[in-house]
């Protein structure tokens, strides 16, 4: 079993950053692929990054934020990040973290967070 617990989120000016953190229990976290989504009102849950777990450092990330968003992990913390640069109004969504054995950028992980408010005004 892992438990997820999100922070980071807030009210940011277009052109902004925030990061965005994930700590992780269980002894194992290494091991999972670790991803962050995102669902703005009315939509659906959509991908935005992984980093896939003991794999050196593989990360994959959604067309609409590559360049601008950064998925790192520290195995030692438990904890996955997500910093977001260049931030704009259609950023604008509750992030979740997820973990899964599998790198998926359909939301079908088996381990969720509660998710983080992140809105951007323009």
């Amino acid at each position: 079993q892992v438990q997820l617990v999100e922070s980071g989120g807030g009210l940011v000016q277009a052109g902004g950053s925030l990061r965005l953190s994930c700590a992780a229990s269980g002894r194992t976290f290494g091991s999972y692929t670790m991803a962050w989504f995102r669902q703005a009102p009315g939509k659906e849950r959509e991908f935005v990054a992984a980093a896939i777990g003991w794999s050196g450092g593989s990360t994959y990330y959604a067309d609409s934020v590559k360049g601008r968003f950064t998925i790192s992990r520290d195995n030692a913390k438990n904890t996955v990040y997500l910093q977001m640069n260049s931030l704009k109004p259609e950023d604008t969504a509750v992030y979740y973290c997820a973990a899964g054995r599998h790198f998926l950028r359909s939301p079908g992980y088996d381990y969720w967070g509660q998710g983080t408010q992140v809105t951007v005004s323009s």
